[in-house]
């Protein structure tokens, strides 16, 4: 399992170090690194992660006021050089606390932890439907019969086998609970099935009778999960 992450450090000699230990580790992903909380909000409205590197006392948006912004908050490791926001920064259910300077030891421990509270996590998850809201009633989706999903604008309209079904839902929402092995984003307004691709030609996937866009913001990401999974040769 690959681990999608960013890294908030406003001071540029930290955020190379937090770079260059993430880069030692295998099932780190590191999608982008910011050294201001306001680009990062403007990148996780566009994009899901699994864990953000997080530093406290930065200009415009401190990372406690990013914290408690978020809505939906994934895994948070705590990277800052004065231990008064520990506490704070538990009460919103950090994942971990890692003081400056900190080792390569300490940070590896750390996202261990992150680690293995997500394999946990997506083994407990691992349903064959979901449930989702749409005007008049919740419905059952088995996840196999998902073709892909189309964002239209407030709402989701998931194309599956049979039907089309509209949700008032996000895609970071959705991203959440489908399996990450199969599902995923290739522009702003879609999500796909892998195994449902037919083909895919001139950044376009062929679904059934549909062809379907990849953005050039998802092209690399895409491709290199297909890579990754050893099913682009």
């Amino acid at each position: 399992m690959k681990i999608n992450c960013i890294a908030i450090e406003d001071e540029p000699l930290a955020l190379k170090k937090i770079k260059e230990y993430i880069e030692q580790v295998d099932y780190l992903n590191l999608l982008e690194g910011f050294n201001n909380a306001v680009d990062a909000i403007g990148f996780l409205k566009k994009n899901s992660v699994d864990l953000i590197f997080l530093d406290i006392r930065m200009k415009k948006l401190s990372g406690i006021q990013f914290l408690e912004s978020l809505q939906f908050k994934p895994k948070v490791i705590i990277t800052s050089a004065y231990d008064e926001y520990a506490l704070k920064g538990y009460e919103l259910d950090v994942a971990d606390y890692l003081l400056k300077p900190f080792t390569f030891e300490r940070f590896l421990k750390s996202v261990d932890k992150v680690y293995n509270q997500l394999n946990t996590s997506q083994s407990e998850n691992s349903n064959d439907y979901i449930f989702v809201k749409t005007e008049y009633r919740i419905e059952r989706i088995e996840i196999r019969d998902i073709l892909y999903v189309q964002g239209m604008k407030d709402y989701l309209q998931i194309h599956t086998t049979d039907r089309k079904i509209m949700t008032l839902q996000t895609f970071k929402n959705l991203l959440r609970i489908l399996p990450q092995i199969d599902f995923q984003r290739i522009h702003n307004s879609y999500i796909v099935s892998i195994s449902k691709i037919e083909n895919i030609e001139r950044n376009r996937i062929r679904i059934g009778k549909d062809l379907i866009p990849i953005s050039d913001s998802y092209k690399e990401k895409f491709f290199g999960i297909l890579k990754e999974r050893k099913i682009l040769i």
